[in-house]
């Protein structure tokens, strides 16, 4: 209206000019209160571009652009893409109507991506289950390393204990998790979550594609988590991060406005819908991931990119692995043979002391290697400061038992510290390596380091020690 330059009105608005010159192109065609300037190429083309549009009103521009040119279009891609997009059709928006549930009635399932956590020297996916019930909007998320099978199942049975009960529908996104396939007649679920539906007696339905109102309520639950939790917050590890999620559910999700009755709260509402849930059964769901593995030469077997040691009886032979989100079992048949805390680290080595000093008694002269190994696992600089030791002629052997006992005392951060600070000084010793230790607890205000204790031997527990009386050696020295 008031005549100003294409650039002029981007520069303004802060947008790109072919967004000025397509909202402008719209306008001029839509409101017919501007004619045109001059006769563009394309006029000739409209009544076969309308023909086709009325028939196919999706069909590309690049393949509307191949038909006119054959048929004597002689102008560019970009400006006939441009002036077609005033010829299309404008897609009538859809209306959506308010699904409202009664209570107990239905559930909303589905995952969130919350990007990548470091666990040691593996990055996994952070993922959270989140489910919602559709009537109060009592919300549940627990976040895991991964959308696999079995941490979708334990999310199910989390939700339900945290729930105190287990509502009659659940409704699912397509996820592979949910739904194996789907067509026009026939929907079929997963066979875990079948089996699951059946422990808890509830029933798996299949929202329809591109109805994105069926599942509204769990996908704002992900985006309120999104922005109202996990935007800024600082966690250690997985365990705090869930802590601090059931933290929220408790002080700030839980005391939102319900939304049918803004004068209740969402857990007042969730008190009057506890009654509708179909109850607990009196046992869990099993949970835990069934990995059957095959034990090689060493005693170890591999399980989620990490190594959890077994007694050296069950080398070379076919063992089960049963892996809950804490605890990994290793099972020989029927009987347990080796239990160990899970790890979600990479290249972990899981070992039990008993487990290790079973190998070492049978063989006397692992234990150097062992000792080599453990140290390399456990503080890689270690390796570093050995091949210097050894070039200088010392003894690896002793080197490597007091540091294996500094690992033992002080932990492997302090050990790595006390290297590193020992080869940046140039001092190749285990001495070297204790005394940056001890000086960095005696900065920090720690005690000095004590001895390990005694050996757990009947000899020495109940051994008593009385005090020598000293007064003969005084006498004789006054005299």
């Amino acid at each position: 209206a008031e005549s100003w330059s294409v650039g002029t009105i981007a520069k303004q608005l802060v947008v790109h000019h072919s967004v000025v010159r397509r909202v402008l192109g719209l306008a001029t065609t839509n409101s017919g209160s501007r004619k045109r300037s001059r006769k563009s190429e394309i006029d000739d083309f409209r009544p076969m571009i309308a023909e086709i549009l009325k028939e196919c009103p999706t069909l590309r521009a690049s393949v509307l652009f191949r038909m006119a040119k054959k048929r004597g279009y002689s102008g560019g891609p970009d400006h006939f893409r441009h002036l077609l997009a005033t010829m299309r059709p404008r897609r009538v928006s859809e209306a959506f109507l308010r699904l409202s549930t009664l209570p107990g009635a239905e559930a909303q399932v589905d995952w969130g991506s919350f990007g990548k956590i470091r666990i040691g020297e593996a990055e996994r996916a952070l993922s959270a289950f989140v489910m919602v019930l559709s009537h109060s909007r009592k919300l549940f998320v627990h976040f895991f390393p991964s959308m696999a099978m079995p941490f979708f199942l334990l999310g199910h049975v989390l939700a339900f204990d945290h729930f105190g009960g287990v509502p009659r529908t659940l409704l699912y996104d397509n996820l592979k998790s949910a739904v194996i396939m789907r067509s026009i007649h026939a929907t079929v679920f997963n066979p875990e979550l079948l089996a699951l539906a059946s422990h808890y007696h509830f029933e798996p339905k299949a929202c329809r594609p591109r109805r994105g109102n069926e599942k509204g309520r769990v996908e704002r639950a992900i985006r309120y988590l999104r922005d109202a939790f996990f935007a800024g917050i600082h966690f250690r590890s997985l365990t705090d991060l869930n802590r601090e999620a059931a933290q929220f559910l408790r002080d700030t999700a839980d005391e939102r406005p319900w939304q049918n009755r803004p004068s209740l709260k969402v857990h007042e509402a969730f008190r009057e819908e506890i009654p509708s849930l179909i109850p607990l059964p009196t046992d869990p769901y099993p949970v835990e991931e069934r990995v059957i593995v095959r034990v090689g030469k060493t005693p170890y077997v591999r399980f989620d990119r990490n190594d959890y040691s077994v007694p050296h009886q069950h080398v070379k032979s076919v063992l089960v692995v049963l892996a809950s989100e804490t605890r990994v079992r290793i099972l020989d048949q029927e009987s347990v043979v080796a239990e160990h805390a899970r790890t979600f680290d990479a290249g972990s080595l899981v070992e039990n002391p008993d487990h290790v000093a079973a190998v070492l008694a049978l063989k006397r002269r692992a234990r150097k290697g062992y000792g080599l190994d453990r140290l390399r696992r456990a503080v890689p600089q270690t390796q570093s400061l050995l091949a210097e030791l050894a070039a200088r002629g010392q003894n690896v052997g002793s080197a490597t038992k007091a540091l294996l006992s500094m690992l033992d005392i002080h932990g492997a951060d302090a050990l790595k510290a006390g290297v590193e600070e020992a080869l940046r000084r140039e001092v190749f010793h285990p001495h070297g390596v204790r005394f940056a230790i001890e000086k960095r607890r005696e900065v920090s205000g720690q005690p000095p380091s004590l001895p390990l204790a005694l050996p757990d031997d009947s000899r020495l527990r109940d051994l008593v020690v009385r005090p020598a009386d000293l007064q003969s050696y005084r006498i004789r020295e006054e005299g």
